[in-house]
């Protein structure tokens, strides 16, 4: 008999091993939908719908991915299930809509943003005449980038920016504070340089910041990228030779893409890489996550345009591949630059070809099922404005970074602006039952703001699963109940979180209502003493409960208690007390009880005694009777 109470476990412990690898499952989706790595994210929620966990949330997700992918018939189809689920989001009426418009579906398309507008969405003017980009449409529904700060910007031109190991390094023409200063003829600004400092920094950055080494010239110098290991750094620099700047035939000095080590913390050992020319420029050095490939720009000729994007294999040896244009969907006419890659291998780049707010704009790419380009995405306001925006990097956390922009409002030329993205905050949980740890489907589910206000209402999934949108700087509550248990609640607050953090779990445990009538039907029941078999009237009291659970309550599931009383050793009562446990199971069993619906039948011998009756006290017979007994607790009411 313990063998199948040991299955029964077994099952429970399958069970909930299975619910929380697809919770783990949906947390890594979610990560990767966060980091633009949409064709790995589109694989793990098609699992968890194969799998049916939290379905509708991702078939969300899924359409979502597919809009990205710029691949609108199966955006359109997971769409389309979408906008039928209960309380779904009314901006999947407008995704839908858009969707509908790239598979030129343009009656349908009308008709989910005359929804979207009903239901009290803002369109506009022009949503219904022009054939837009549904992806950027979808991508730029929600602003979901923030500008933050930068203490150390100089009247002068300041731009790439870069994050590595709490330093920011930089290309600045702030050269001030130094005896001897050039100008560069162009725009009569000094020359640039690479400065570090540390991230955060509140003072002021002069001279005195410059990169220590060989990496700063008398021209231009930067901006820089640097490999993981912080021991080899890439720059952009000046064509410049023994005898200073080396001009093309038409008197232009180009920039290169030069190479230098980290020595006894001094940047040394400069090397000219084989990519560069002298009549054309390379410039904008970019690595990828494992410094296995170099991406950079060059107006050389047989590209697209003004100046291209290009990448090229860094071999073991550090000697470099042959380079490759990345195509036009990346580039365009016009002049492409200013590379970067995140650590998901996402590209992003400044254009002024690209359809954008004003003259160079940052777009982020989308690489579809063989990491092929498929689309850009304008990131939209605030990262891009009327004027130049470039320079854009991120750091390994996916959610803040650096770019520069010429905007109105900046302290000088060129500014660098720091950023942070605002993923999706959501609170998620699962409803259990208390007792058994089972998940509860279909538990009801209430989110209520600080006011005590309902803002949210939804239903548990088949895996008792629940997953709300929320606000930040919110305090809330949320409620579980379900007819059968009594309801349980969690406080929490999304104040005061760091931005990188996209969930809070609150999982919730439900207790079972107990029925006072139907407990007084499962009386108690007696046994001799030292004996372990079922007494007459014990079975007629047994017999009750049979009728009870296949009858009346078909799902009742209960647990067995045997005692003794406390006359005898302490280990011979518990095994006596393990005898009338099991007699009473095998009794209940044997009369057709299913084996699932006792989930435990336990001994206690005399630790658990109903008076005084203790070992050496003076106790009549009957007052030792009420402790050699079996009771029965109810697990689960239906």
């Amino acid at each position: 008999m313990k063998f199948k109470n040991h299955i029964l476990v077994g099952v429970l412990l399958m069970v909930n091993v299975f619910v929380f690898a697809q919770y783990g499952k949906q947390k890594k989706a979610d990560i990767l939908f966060n980091k633009f790595s949409f064709v790995k994210a589109a694989n793990e929620y098609r699992e968890l719908i194969e799998n049916n966990y939290n379905k509708d949330y991702a078939t969300r997700r899924l359409a979502d991915c597919y809009a990205y992918l710029r691949d609108p018939r199966n955006a359109a189809r997971y769409y389309k299930k979408a906008v039928e689920q209960v309380n779904v989001p009314i901006e999947y009426y407008y995704s839908y809509a858009q969707a509908l418009r790239g598979i030129k579906d343009y009656k349908n398309s009308r008709i989910w943003l005359e929804r979207f507008k009903d239901s009290g969405g803002v369109i506009n003017a022009n949503d219904f005449e022009k054939d837009v980009n549904f992806i950027t449409s979808v991508f730029n529904a929600k602003q979901q980038y923030f500008l933050d700060k930068v203490r150390f910007n100089s009247k002068f031109s300041d731009f790439g920016a870069f994050e590595q190991n709490g330093k920011i390094y930089f290309a600045s023409s702030r050269d001030e504070g130094v005896s001897v200063k050039r100008l560069y003829g162009w725009n009569e600004q000094p020359f640039l340089d690479v400065y570090v400092a540390d991230v955060g920094t509140k003072r002021n950055v002069d001279h005195t910041a410059k990169l220590k080494g060989d990496v700063n010239s008398i021209y231009h110098d930067g901006p820089v990228t640097i490999t993981k290991d912080g021991n080899t750094m890439y720059f952009s620099r000046n064509n410049i030779d023994e005898h200073g700047l080396s001009k093309d035939k038409k008197g232009i000095s180009n920039m290169k893409i030069y190479r230098a080590t980290l020595r006894d913390s001094i940047w040394t050992d400069i090397e000219d890489l084989s990519i560069n020319h002298s009549e054309y420029s390379t410039q904008h050095p970019a690595l990828n996550k494992d410094d296995s490939k170099l991406y950079f720009s060059s107006d050389w000729p047989g590209g697209f345009g003004g100046s291209d994007i290009y990448v090229v294999d860094i071999k073991a040896d550090g000697t470099l591949g042959v380079p490759t244009n990345l195509g036009n969907v990346v580039n365009t006419k016009k002049s492409e630059g200013f590379p970067f890659i995140n650590n998901e291998g996402t590209l992003f780049f400044s254009s002024d070809g690209h359809p954008g707010l004003g003259l160079l704009d940052i777009f982020g790419t989308i690489q579809g099922e063989n990491d092929e380009f498929v689309d850009v995405i304008n990131l939209g306001i605030p990262i891009n404005s009327n004027k130049d925006d470039f320079s854009f990097s991120m750091n390994p956390n996916g959610i803040t970074g650096y770019f520069a922009s010429n905007r109105t409002g900046g302290r000088g030329d060129d500014d660098i602006y720091a950023y942070h993205r605002v993923p999706t905050l959501q609170v998620e949980g699962i409803v259990s039952d208390a007792i058994n740890t089972k998940p509860i489907a279909n538990s009801i589910i209430t989110l209520f703001n600080d006011k005590e206000e309902q803002i949210a209402y939804m239903v548990t999934d088949e895996n008792g699963f629940y997953q709300i949108n929320i606000d930040r700087n919110q305090d809330y509550k949320i409620v579980g109940s379900q007819i059968k248990y009594i309801d349980d609640y969690r406080t929490f607050t999304s104040k005061y979180l760091q931005t990188e953090l996209t969930t809070i779990t609150a999982n919730l445990l439900l207790n079972p209502v107990q029925d006072v009538i139907k407990l007084a039907e499962l009386n108690t029941i007696y046994f001799d003493y030292d004996k372990h078999n079922i007494r007459k009237d014990a079975a007629l009291e047994l017999d009750k409960i049979v009728s009870l659970m296949q009858n009346d309550y078909p799902d009742m599931v209960i647990r067995i208690e045997s005692h003794t009383d406390s006359r005898g050793e302490l280990s011979y009562n518990d095994k006596l007390s393990i005898d009338r446990a099991n007699s009473t199971y095998e009794y209940l069993i044997s009369k057709g009880i299913n084996p699932s619906r006792i989930t435990e039948h336990e001994g206690f011998g005399e630790r658990r005694l109903t008076n005084g009756c203790e070992d050496g006290a003076k106790c009549e017979e009957k007052d030792h009777q009420l402790n050699r007994r079996t009771q029965f607790i109810v697990v689960k009411m239906e």
